[in-house]
């Protein structure tokens, strides 16, 4: 029972903002990108709005979370989603416009194809977003709002699956285990093999002069 107890206490604290706004009879989305740091692949945004209730036991910041569960939370809170969207700007956006913008154009394409709007977006951390509410931003967001936290997990699970495909046409990137990101495998990779088409130009120059 203790662990259940503090589960819920846990939660209650993770809600303190969708409270704090929901007692002024405002609506409340969380919003989370994931992908700014790979070598390879896009940044993929998710904006989300959850139920006051019920809370779901076990979100946390994706990066907290094993595959297996974020998986698993994945089915969960999109079956129990009031709304969600998703933004995808992919490495040659990222290569045109650098990483900053190509993270603040995903989030206004994930507020969109959420198809309703909100009062108050809670966003981690990332200032300055074009979207039509008031913006919140968090430092370390995921791991203090529930809202952010859920949409940590949806930006996850959807980006690591896409890379978990594109590791199927470029095999020798091993993207099913790296993501994208520039482990030491992945980099002696590039050097030996050079750019696959789905590699950012503009973040490997240090390993490929060519691209």
């Amino acid at each position: 029972m203790r662990v259940k107890q503090d589960e819920r206490e846990r939660l209650f604290e993770l809600t303190k903002y969708e409270r704090e706004y929901g007692e002024q009879g405002l609506s409340v989305c969380g919003m989370d990108e994931v992908g700014r740091g790979p070598l390879a692949g896009p940044v993929v945004t998710c904006c989300i709005i959850m139920p006051s209730h019920p809370l779901i036991e076990g979100v946390n910041d994706s990066k907290k979370l094993s595959e297996k569960k974020r998986e698993k939370l994945f089915e969960i809170i999109g079956d129990t989603a009031l709304a969600i969207g998703y933004g995808f700007c992919d490495e040659k956006v990222i290569d045109e416009i650098n990483i900053l913008n190509a993270t603040k154009r995903a989030f206004a394409q994930a507020y969109a194809d959420m198809g309703t709007d909100a009062d108050i977006a809670l966003i981690d951390a990332v200032d300055g977003l074009d979207i039509p509410c008031r913006k919140v931003p968090i430092i370390h967001g995921d791991a203090l709002s529930y809202s952010i936290a859920c949409a940590s997990i949806m930006a996850k699970v959807t980006r690591d699956r896409y890379m978990a495909e594109q590791s199927k046409l470029y095999p020798e990137y091993g993207f099913e285990k790296n993501k994208g990101y520039g482990t030491a495998a992945h980099i002696d990779a590039l050097k030996k093999y050079g750019a696959c088409p789905i590699h950012r130009r503009s973040f490997i120059k240090n390993f490929c002069p060519d691209a």
